[in-house]
């Protein structure tokens, strides 16, 4: 069996912020910028990567979700509860810097974690979390 990560989705409260962060601080590539009633959809991805690609999506767009289900689910990102990604890096010090520079919500400064993994971690400006590890 054959099977990758193709698309994730991470939701956004303001498209242009999101792009602003994972196009111009992460160096992400645009794939994809789709509005749809008053929404919008941003495909982007790391150079070189065309496979893997995350989608920054309006939360709660599923016309199956109700108003109280979609008001829950902005009170989790604004806590930074709701969801997550994990990057990886060569260098972890370099990038985090540079997103640090950016003014981005620094949640921790790498660390080498007991279990083996050395990580730093952000928001995103939706209250996503982003934790970045250093690839070895």
């Amino acid at each position: 069996m054959d099977i990758t990560i193709h698309f994730s989705f991470l939701p956004h409260t303001d498209p242009d912020a999101s792009l602003a962060f994972y196009r111009d601080t992460l160096g992400f590539e645009v794939r994809n910028d789709v509005g749809y009633d008053g929404m919008r959809w941003i495909t982007v991805g790391p150079p070189g990567q065309p496979g893997t690609s995350i989608v920054l999506s309006p939360p709660g767009a599923d016309p199956g979700i109700t108003a109280d289900e979609r008001h829950t689910i902005l009170e989790m990102m604004a806590k930074g509860t709701y969801t997550s990604i994990v990057l990886a890096t060569a260098d972890l010090d370099g990038t985090f810097e540079r997103v640090q520079a950016s003014g981005a919500e620094v949640v921790q400064e790498p660390i080498e974690q007991p279990y083996g993994v050395r990580d730093c971690a952000f928001r995103d400006p939706a209250g996503n979390m982003v934790r970045i590890n250093e690839r070895r």
